[in-house]
């Protein structure tokens, strides 16, 4: 049962997530060779200020 998670910052709308969430579950069956009702998505929205790279606020 895969599970896929997704992080990204908040903001965007509940069909652009729906749409991600459909287009990624269609991949994970076609390359992992698993069914539909066996992927989950997960969205993890953190506000901006929590993301750093190489130690420096994005």
């Amino acid at each position: 049962m895969p599970l896929i998670t997704v992080s990204m910052y908040p903001g965007r709308s509940e069909e652009q997530k729906r749409l991600f969430a459909e287009k990624i579950t269609n991949l994970a069956v076609e390359v992992l060779k698993t069914k539909t009702e066996h992927v989950i998505v997960v969205f993890d929205e953190n506000p901006k200020e929590n993301w750093y790279l190489a130690g420096k606020n994005l």
